[in-house]
């Protein structure tokens, strides 16, 4: 076991109940305040470690981190240094913050340096995204929506159970958890006799998923395979891709989204390592027919992820709309990785891989609102009153996610973002 896994372990911050961050997670980010520029940090309970002044005050000598890994506006610089040597760094770091360790604890003065309350920070992007791609790897999800625009009797694409599916996306218009969106403007096509239309969408929707952040890979021409793909991938997020569904249905056909999804996807601030994940790994769903010898994997690939989306209309009370789980998917990280760079791809650090939605059995745990109204058929009612089809100008969706079994919750905060109306 990791050591820093060990869930007998306590920490001498004060970590509340239920808190998505206790000491066993330690997820990095990027944050600033008034007085400090943009820098590395890590979160326990409701601190943030400043992990600048952590280095520049000899905390953490002997890691294998230069001076200016920590004090940069992004991760990029230490994810150079690859796995074990993060490894090291959250070892190190949680150890400092365990109870009978009294290295730090004692020295006041360092403690009010090194530890800042969450409400004295402005999270950032914590990585600079150089390539983005989206996955559409939930059964259940890629069935809905068969069902709902082909024949029901043959939901899937012929390739769907052979390979992970997946689209280059827009890494500029990735964004931070709480910066808002405006409603995109596009082609739509509301009348099949008619010429299409430009103008906002009225289909916007959310798409529940996670995204893996990946180390540098191997060279151009290379692959990775499904055992070694854990080694590549840095940590998780929450992410939520905002689809325009009336510009996506006139558009997709025949290369796939294109201004339907480019406008904005948005991430939570905190990466959680996969280290932190392990307690919580389990089987992927069976899949039938079996894979190809590239996409074959041994042990458990996915994880038992806990995942909720509201919708919060303004000045309005919010509505949970899902429930559902990471561990639904289809295909696995590992899976998805092997077939990224099985042609030779070569991923960089920092690179973003999206989950694709996320939906499980149950209509309450579909991972859009293209599902959960079913096309508009089933509106969703709001406490307010209102219903809701779509996301609507105003409305604050806000998807939460975390892992949790008898000893140890293990959290990703949120991502919250508001729709604003089209400029």
């Amino acid at each position: 076991m990791i050591k820093a896994n060990d869930p007998s372990l306590v920490s001498w911050v004060e970590v509340k109940q239920g808190s998505d961050f206790p000491i066993q997670n330690l997820p990095l980010g990027v944050f600033k305040t008034e007085q400090l520029e943009p820098r590395v940090g890590m979160r326990i309970g409701e601190f943030v470690i400043d992990m600048k002044s952590l280095q520049v005050l000899g905390y953490l000598d002997n890691l294998p981190f230069a001076p200016n890994a920590f004090d940069s506006s992004s991760l990029n610089l230490l994810m150079k240094k690859g796995k074990l040597a993060s490894r090291r760094l959250r070892d190190r770091v949680s150890d400092l913050l365990e109870k009978d360790n009294t290295e730090l604890q004692n020295n006041e003065h360092h403690v009010n340096q090194v530890l800042i309350p969450i409400e004295q920070t402005i999270m950032l992007m914590p990585v600079e995204i150089g390539d983005y791609t989206d996955f559409y790897s939930s059964k259940e999800h890629a069935t809905n929506v068969g069902t709902m625009f082909r024949d029901p009797n043959n939901a899937l694409l012929p390739n769907w159970l052979w390979i992970p599916v997946g689209y280059h996306g827009r890494s500029s218009s990735v964004i931070i958890s709480d910066q808002d969106v405006h409603r995109p403007k596009g082609q739509t096509k509301p009348n099949e006799n008619e010429p299409p239309v430009f103008g906002p969408s009225r289909m916007i929707d959310f798409e529940l998923e996670m995204a893996f952040i990946t180390f540098d890979g191997k060279p151009l021409g290379e692959s990775i395979s499904t055992a070694e793909a854990e080694d590549y991938i840095f940590g998780m997020v929450l992410f939520n891709d905002w689809s325009a569904r009336d510009i996506q249905k006139w558009e997709y056909v025949p290369l796939g989204p294109f201004l339907a999804k480019n406008f904005a996807s948005s991430i939570s601030a905190w990466i959680v390592s996969l280290d932190a994940l392990i307690p919580f790994q389990v089987d992927t769903p069976e899949q039938d027919p079996e894979v190809l010898p590239y996409l074959a994997y041994e042990g458990k690939k996915s994880y038992d992820i806990n995942l909720q989306v509201g919708i919060t209309p303004n000045g309005a009370e919010e509505k949970i709309v899902c429930d559902s789980n990471f561990k639904y998917m289809y295909w696995n990280m590992a899976q998805q990785l092997a077939h990224h760079t099985v042609n030779g791809c070569n991923i960089r650090g920092g690179d973003l891989l999206g989950s694709g939605t996320i939906s499980g059995p149950t209509p309450d745990s579909y991972g859009s609102m293209l599902e959960l109204a079913w096309k508009g058929t089933k509106p969703i009612q709001m406490p307010d009153g209102s219903e809701r089809k779509f996301i609507l100008d105003g409305d604050t969706v806000t998807m939460r996610g975390y892992c949790q079994n008898d000893k140890v919750r293990i959290g990703f905060g949120e991502v919250k973002t508001k729709l604003l109306p089209a400029k």
